[in-house]
Parts: C-alpha cells; structure tokens; sequence
C-alpha cells in the first residue's frame, strides 16, 4: 500500500471521527479504510486507535503519529506544489486556522469569494479560540488577535480588532441611552464567558484617558454570535466585535451606545510561512486577505 495515502486516510479517520465518515469523504469503502489504518498499525508494530462497536480513541501513540502524519502530508503538498508554482495556477488544499467569531462573520464570507476565484483550490478553515502552532499542527495561515510573540513566521497586519457596546432601540426605549460609560452600572449588560472566567470589566477611552467599568450581566455566553442575538433580542446592552456589529447598526436593529467615547483595539495578524514555503495557492490567499483586511482597506468590504 502507498503510505502517504494510508497516512491521509488515518488523518482523515482522526478528523471525522469514524471509519464510515473517512469513507465518505474519501470515496472508499469502509473497508478499504480500515485497511490503511490496518497497514499502518502493522507496520507500526502497535495499535493506534482503540476501536470498540459505538466510538474510537487515539492511542498514546496514535497521538504522536497523528500530528507527524499531518507534518508529512503538509511536506508532501508542498513539493507537490512546485509544478503549480511554475504554472502560477493557484490549486490545492489550504489549512487556515482563525478565532470563531471572526472566522464565523468576517473571514468565512471572504473565502467563499475566494474560492470562487480559484475553483482548483481547497479551503479546510478551523475555528477555535486556543492558540496554535502553525507548524506542527500543520496549518499553512493562522490568524491571531493579540500581541504577537517573536516567531520565525510572516506576519502582515491586518485592521485591528475593536469590540464596541450595543443595544437594540427598544432595550433603549425601555431602560434609557446611557451618556457615560458609569450610567451602565444601572445597564443589563450581556457579558462574555470563557475558560478563564467572565468579563464584566468594560473599559472606554476619551482623550487618552481609561474609564473602567464594572457592568452586571444576568447572562454570560461563551459565543459572540449569541451575545449579538441577545442584544438583538432586546435584553441588553452587548460589548461586542465591530465587524460583528456592522450589519446590525446599518440596517437600524441594533444602535451604538456610548458612540463619542473609544474603545479598545487589538492587533490583528495573518501569520504564514516565509517567502521560501509559500505556495501560489497561499500568496494568492495572502494577497486576498490584505487586500480586504489590511490596514489600509475600507471597514465594510465587499
């Protein structure tokens, strides 16, 4: 058997879950992928995955071989991609890993626009809100809110990320427009919970000065959709991401609140690989993204 399939095919049954679900996405039978996973157990000498009839779990092993198997299959699509840099043809698959909220409402949209520009080329986006390592989890960009560490990658900044506070008109016809950022005291204000806790500190700038808050939130959520859905409900008064927002206050559903005092904002970057492990598909993407995040571009892109 050919490794590099078997190696695909094991990772494929890691990401999906289960052998019929790898099948699917592969069009192979089951069986034939029970087969590549056997070959490399066999050749392994060990068991990588426990199997019992209702799920499966990595070995010890199994999770060391996984993450070496995705760095083999990234090394192996970019030799591959010599042919499609000489041809300057953007093809293939993209591993690009982004926070939830601004993957999920900013992002997303901007990789169907892409992807309908360079119909050869893949797009696998993940979306979560821990930090990750570009090179050994095998993704080829990687988007960070934040303060950037020192790293041997590529950085381009993007226009930097700012949440602001919201409310729908009927929430302010009800309980009155706050006129200093203390008046939201007396606010219910949709708070955001994490792993480390929920934020109720809201903080404002005016003249370079700090002001901060200590709001009370009836609800907390984990998901800044779900904060833009109580706002939008009515409940409160939601501190949230600008881009997220934007709609909302252009079509009059939610209103600014507080709207002539700042807001925090935080740098934004696109991280990828140096000059010398760029794909065409990945400078294509690169260039993309610049052209409707960069610092330099419009808020409200296409």
């Amino acid at each position: 058997m050919d490794r590099l399939t078997s190696m695909a095919t094991f990772v494929k049954v890691v990401d999906l879950g289960s052998f019929a679900a790898a099948a699917a996405s592969l069009e192979m039978s089951p069986q034939m992928v029970a087969k590549h996973v056997g070959y490399l157990e066999t050749r392994l000498a060990t068991r990588l995955l426990n199997r019992t009839t209702r799920r499966q779990n990595l070995t010890e092993i199994g999770k060391t071989y996984y993450e070496r198997c995705k760095l083999v299959l990234t090394e192996a699509e970019w030799a591959d991609a010599a042919g499609d840099n000489a041809t300057g043809i953007p093809r293939g698959r993209l591993r690009v890993n982004a926070p939830v909220s601004f993957g999920t409402h900013t992002l997303t949209p901007l990789v169907t626009r892409y992807l309908r520009q360079h119909p050869q080329v893949e797009i696998e986006l993940t979306l979560n809100d821990r930090y990750v390592d570009l090179i050994e989890e095998g993704f080829e960009a990687v988007f960070r809110i934040g303060r950037l560490a020192d790293s041997s990658l590529t950085a381009r900044a993007l226009r930097p990320f700012r949440v602001i506070a919201c409310a729908s008109p009927a929430y302010l016809e009800a309980r009155g427009i706050p006129r200093l950022p203390a008046d939201l005291e007396a606010h219910e204000c949709l708070g955001y919970a994490s792993t480390r806790g929920a934020s109720t500190d809201w903080r404002f700038l005016q003249d370079g000065r700090k002001i901060d808050v200590q709001t009370r939130s009836q609800l907390r959520v984990n998901n800044a959709a779900a904060l833009l859905s109580g706002a939008l409900e009515g409940f409160g008064i939601a501190f949230i991401a600008e881009d997220l927002a934007g709609s909302s206050i252009a079509s009059g559903q939610l209103v600014r609140v507080l709207p002539e005092f700042d807001t925090p904002s935080r740098p934004m970057h696109l991280l990828f690989h140096s000059s010398q492990r760029q794909t065409t598909k990945l400078r294509s993407f690169v260039d993309m993204v610049l052209q409707e995040l960069g610092p330099d571009s419009s808020q409200g892109s296409p």
